[in-house]
């Protein structure tokens, strides 16, 4: 009898679990994804988008499709979604998992100031730079709306919508990025602090690199905490074992 596992993706990390989980046999794998990227790529097994309505609606659809067990490989900033899932799968008595790549660390030269929120990050722009590059996605920009003095050059997969800054300057590109590359950018727009949220990872870690050799300062945006109890991995090999499901 196979296993069916839903993993809750639009990471890296969660499209390669897909495909680690795609070739063991007796497993069936879907990947839910939330949808807010239009053209996510191909991935290995089955694939739904598309909201579930809730902790509710996940746990009917835990039921209804007869889920063993979920990995909940979300971006470490989709709270609502790991709340949800953590209580749909403790519903249900689903096991679950919550796969998160660690976070960055500041290291020597690095000049970081950390903030709980994107209106924390707001607040303490104006006394570190006037120019800046903001690389927290296109969603949650209208926190940054009212700092109309500065300027901000937002990077992001697809195009924001508004309300944002207005003095905005929009640069679609989707990682990975390299060190000179994020060097060259910084120069050129003449960036003088860097927004980021504490994603972790390698694809977008470069330019953390960049403000450090530029002395650019950096306000980081520390993720949400897991949910209580939850049982976490911080990659795929840790996710896959915890699964059960190891080579």
């Amino acid at each position: 009898m196979s296993r069916h596992i839903l993993v809750l993706g639009g990471t890296t990390e969660a499209r390669e679990l897909a495909a680690r989980l795609a070739e063991r046999p007796g497993v069936r794998v879907t990947t839910s994804l939330a949808g807010r990227v239009s053209r996510p790529g191909a991935l290995d097994g089955e694939v739904r988008v598309g909201g579930f309505g809730g902790a509710d609606g996940l746990a009917a659809w835990l039921r209804e499709h007869r889920v063993d067990a979920v990995a909940d490989a979300t971006h470490p900033f989709a709270a609502g979604i790991t709340a949800n899932a953590a209580r749909a799968a403790a519903a249900t008595g689903v096991p679950a998992v919550v796969l998160r790549r660690p976070g960055w660390t500041a290291g020597p030269g690095d000049v970081w100031h950390p903030v709980a929120t994107l209106a924390e990050a707001a607040e303490v722009l104006p006394r570190l730079g006037r120019r800046v590059f903001l690389t927290t996605g296109r969603l949650g920009l209208a926190a940054f709306a009212e700092l109309s003095a500065l300027h901000f050059l937002v990077r992001s997969v697809e195009a924001p919508g508004p309300p944002m800054p207005p003095r905005t300057r929009v640069l679609l590109a989707r990682g990975p990025f390299t060190v000179a590359g994020e060097t060259a950018l910084l120069r050129e727009h003449r960036i003088d602090v860097l927004v980021t949220k504490d994603s972790g990872g390698e694809a977008t870690a470069a330019k953390l690199t960049a403000a450090r050799e530029l002395g650019v300062p950096v306000v980081v945006v520390r993720r949400p905490p897991l949910p209580e109890g939850v049982l976490a991995a911080p990659d795929v090999a840790a996710a896959l074992d915890r699964l059960g499901l190891a080579p």
